[in-house]
């Protein structure tokens, strides 16, 4: 059996953000030479996440929404407490990114069958920013033979 282990970068805007890695994906695949196995894609950052789902406008918008709803920005949290403790000069606000992140997931895994990922018709691999602007990395780790 063979590993290959990439990196996807993704530079994200203000807030939250969806971006749809799955043609970064498909072609580190295709580059791997692995035909059939799985693909783990690991978010590196506690302020983002993954999910494989449907990538579509409006249904980006609600996903956003319901994010919102579930940890309000500006609501009271200990962690934002930043005088009591240590902290670079530039750390932000951030709590509600945070219990974002632990709602959805830091990692999908897909099959690979006959050296396509075996994603159904709608579904995409979807990186979720929730505290940019940042330059961000995924780890694309490829098994099989």
């Amino acid at each position: 059996m063979m590993i290959k282990n990439n990196l996807i970068e993704v530079e994200t805007g203000a807030g939250i953000g969806i971006y749809n890695i799955t043609d970064q994906i498909v072609e580190i695949l295709k580059n791997s030479g692995i035909q059939n196995g799985q693909i783990l894609v690991f978010s590196r950052h506690t302020t983002t996440a993954l999910a494989i789902n449907e990538y579509e406008k409006r249904l980006l918008e609600d996903i956003k929404v319901y994010l919102r709803k579930l940890a309000p920005e500006n609501d009271k949290y200990l962690h934002n407490d930043l005088h009591l403790r240590v902290v670079p000069p530039d750390e932000p606000e951030n709590a509600h990114s945070h219990l974002m992140a632990m709602t959805l997931s830091t990692s999908e895994v897909v099959p690979v069958v006959d050296g396509k990922l075996g994603l159904g018709t709608w579904q995409s691999v979807l990186f979720f920013e929730l505290d940019g602007p940042r330059t961000r990395t995924v780890l694309v780790q490829i098994s099989g033979e």
